[in-house]
């Protein structure tokens, strides 16, 4: 299992000069290679590769640099094609998808770039790394992180790492080759319910309300427009200290309610039945003040965290269809719209069992989750042998 390790460079001042050219430059040379093949329709590497290559060295981009950064284009144009094709573009003809297509890809001048062994080292123990620049090779960069990252890069580490800047401070995002752990046959499901209201709530019992983190959303909301009405100097560098931070923060609370979730599964000796939430921004329609809320909250980061956490530990994790299973009683199995109250109330109107309505949601879930299990687990009955 791939996962990402970040490490915080702390360079000398010549040596993030050189850093920034070199991710400026190697950035420009990638929008000269995206302008090369949206002119001349070649979406090949190695056909781009004979264009663009000997430009390259000439503006001063290093050979390795050179490969990598023809192949973040080719990569680009892929992932473009494949969004037009899936529809999240838009239908043909529409506005959104005729720009896309109209125009080559442009990269950010400050945009990660990929750098491997042929041109970034590593001394763990030292804990520096050497990058090869357009000013040539800069030895002994300090970095900094937690132990268990220094470990995990010291063990596992395998493949590119990205080298980037933000908000003025250089980082290295290494990729690392981490094992999964054995997977083993659950004793049951817990089913993982996710809302805004309720950020996730178990059929175990475990609750996270999304109230503190909503409130602090409407009011940092509030106070970015604020800023942005003033307009001023000053504002405007604490719009710039701020932009990032309601992002960390709900990123830390996702992580802490993945790991509560993963760690009882794995505690019990269960496995996780998640909801399949793909697609919901295109699928739920709201009215205008709640869309906020629904637009604002990491649906996918939390579920990413659950699954990448589950694979370490080697906890079981199916996902299931929710249609329906706020109005199902999970009890009697009865569905109906009336059941659902309110947002926290549900009755059935079958067998009148009352319940908090996302609790009776996960209890539908778990059940979900075991008969998806069920369904694709392998036999375990003995080969019949053949009669004489």
């Amino acid at each position: 299992m791939k996962i990402v390790v970040p490490v915080k460079l702390l360079p000398a001042p010549e040596a993030a000069r050189a850093l920034h050219d070199e991710l400026r430059g190697v950035n420009d040379g990638a929008n000269r290679v995206s302008e090369v093949a949206f002119t001349t329709g070649t979406m090949r590497e190695y056909a781009l590769r004979k264009l663009v290559y000997t430009e390259l060295r000439e503006r001063g981009v290093k050979s390795a640099a050179a490969q990598q950064l023809i192949k973040k284009v080719i990569d680009a144009y892929t992932t473009l094609r494949a969004n037009i094709r899936a529809g999240n573009l838009g239908k043909k003809g529409s506005k959104r998808r005729i720009k896309a297509e109209s125009k080559p890809i442009v990269f950010r001048l400050d945009a990660a770039q990929a750098y491997d062994h042929r041109n970034l080292g590593w001394d763990i123990d030292a804990q520096t790394v050497a990058i090869t620049t357009m000013s040539g090779r800069i030895k002994g960069i300090p970095f900094v992180c937690s132990p268990k990252q220094l470990k995990t890069l010291a063990q596992y580490r395998k493949g590119e790492a990205d080298l980037l800047r933000k908000d003025g401070v250089w980082y290295l995002y290494a990729t690392c080759e981490v094992p999964e752990a054995e997977q083993y046959e659950p004793d049951g499901f817990i089913g993982v319910d996710l809302g805004i209201v309720n950020i996730a709530t178990t059929s175990t019992g475990y609750q996270a309300a999304g109230r503190e983190l909503n409130r602090y959303r409407k009011r940092q909301l509030a106070f970015r427009k604020k800023l942005q009405k003033k307009g001023t100097k000053s504002a405007k560098r604490l719009l710039e200290k701020i932009r990032r931070k309601e992002s960390r923060r709900a990123k830390d609370l996702n992580h802490r309610i993945s790991k509560t979730i993963v760690t009882e599964a794995e505690r019990t000796g269960r496995g996780i039945s998640l909801e399949e939430l793909k697609g919901i921004r295109e699928r739920v329609r709201l009215r205008k003040p709640q869309r906020v809320a629904l637009h604002s909250w990491a649906f996918a980061q939390l579920g990413d965290l659950i699954v990448y956490k589950a694979r370490r530990m080697g906890v079981p994790l199916v996902f299931v269809d929710p249609a329906y299973s706020s109005q199902e009683c999970a009890e009697c199995g009865h569905t109906d719209r009336l059941n659902r109250i309110d947002q926290a109330r549900f009755i059935c109107r079958g067998c009148g069992v009352v319940a908090h309505a996302d609790r009776n949601s996960s209890h539908v879930l778990a059940r979900r989750g075991q008969a998806v299990w069920d369904a694709g687990r392998k036999s375990h009955v003995p080969a019949t042998r053949p009669q004489v």
